[in-house]
């Protein structure tokens, strides 16, 4: 009997100028991905990916081009065999994750997180909002540290150990040397350009509501699980909403993660560049197998695994 596998998709800081180049050269199907994105957006999402350039750490591109590189790569698993049980993505990983779950047409995702990206970009002039990651505190601690400062909140809990907060950037900076007050190894401003999943971003979720308006969501093959809640989603009723409140609530990757344990999953696969979530998962659990598709090889690897 097969093991109960999970495809889970990094988010933005992942990408890398080459991601994906490999797969275009290989694969009809992966470039059958890049040559959509290119067409539905207007960009040429080869150059974007697969040069060096100055635009693929930018928002509004970065989103873009990460899930038209993971959407590629797994088109390629999924040829080969080797299909999800259940799926999850961190932060714009989450678009990536529902198409891959059957919830929408991959170009439809790609067209939302361009605009998702636009908007994350744009809601909050540059300079006014900042991130931090927190290392080495509990997650209660920071909340309880939080409560006395306003403007400020948790953006992603990625695994124990590292947290994320975001806000009004003065708020964030005076929550910041609180936290090493209070016991917090080390805290590192990041470099950004929003406070996401800050209630800052609540007009970037009201202007992707209306994006969403024009996409057909279908119902889902399997189920994946949402930052939002940590939850299972098994209707796609719930998605368009979900969606909406992703961009200003907290991610809840560590929850993310627990949920799909609890349900039974024993391997992971990380779909995309990096291995950002392998990293995160050796602190929330290490005795879980984490397979890496970033490159090529790493299909012809898992094809070869003993995996039953």
């Amino acid at each position: 009997m097969s093991k109960k596998t999970a495809f889970i998709y990094p988010g933005q800081g992942a990408q890398k100028a080459g991601m994906g180049a490999d797969f275009y050269e290989n694969s009809a199907s992966a470039r059958e991905v890049f040559e959509e994105a290119s067409e539905v957006l207007g960009l040429d999402m080869k150059a974007l990916c697969f040069e060096e350039n100055d635009k693929l750490d930018l928002t509004e591109y970065t989103q873009a081009a990460m899930v038209t590189t993971c959407l590629a790569m797994t088109r390629v698993l999924t040829e080969a065999g080797i299909q999800p049980d259940i799926t999850a993505g961190l932060s714009l990983g989450e678009y990536a994750a529902i198409a891959a779950a059957g919830g929408m047409d991959d170009a439809d995702a790609i067209r939302l997180v361009r605009k998702r990206g636009i908007l994350m970009q744009d809601t909050v002039p540059t300079g006014e909002g900042a991130m931090c990651a927190v290392l080495a505190m509990d997650a209660d601690k920071i909340e309880a540290v939080l409560e006395d400062i306003p403007d400020v909140g948790i953006a992603n809990y990625n695994c124990p150990g590292q947290i994320v907060i975001t806000g009004k950037k003065a708020a964030v900076e005076t929550a910041a040397a609180r936290l090493k007050e209070a016991g917090a190894r080390r805290t590192m401003m990041l470099n950004v350009s929003g406070p996401f999943h800050s209630p800052l971003m609540l007009p970037a979720g009201e202007e992707l509501a209306r994006e969403l308006e024009q996409i057909q969501i279908h119902p889902l093959r399997i189920p994946y699980v949402t930052n939002v809640t940590a939850q299972k989603v098994e209707d796609s009723a719930e998605t368009k909403d979900l969606l909406v409140r992703q961009v200003s609530s907290p991610v809840r990757w560590m929850q993310c993660v627990e949920t799909m344990i609890a349900d039974g999953v024993e391997e992971f696969i990380e779909i995309g560049p990096g291995k950002t979530l392998a990293g995160f998962m050796k602190k929330i659990d290490p005795s879980r197998t984490v397979y890496n598709v970033s490159v090529w090889e790493d299909i012809e690897k898992l094809k070869g695994e003993e995996r039953c």
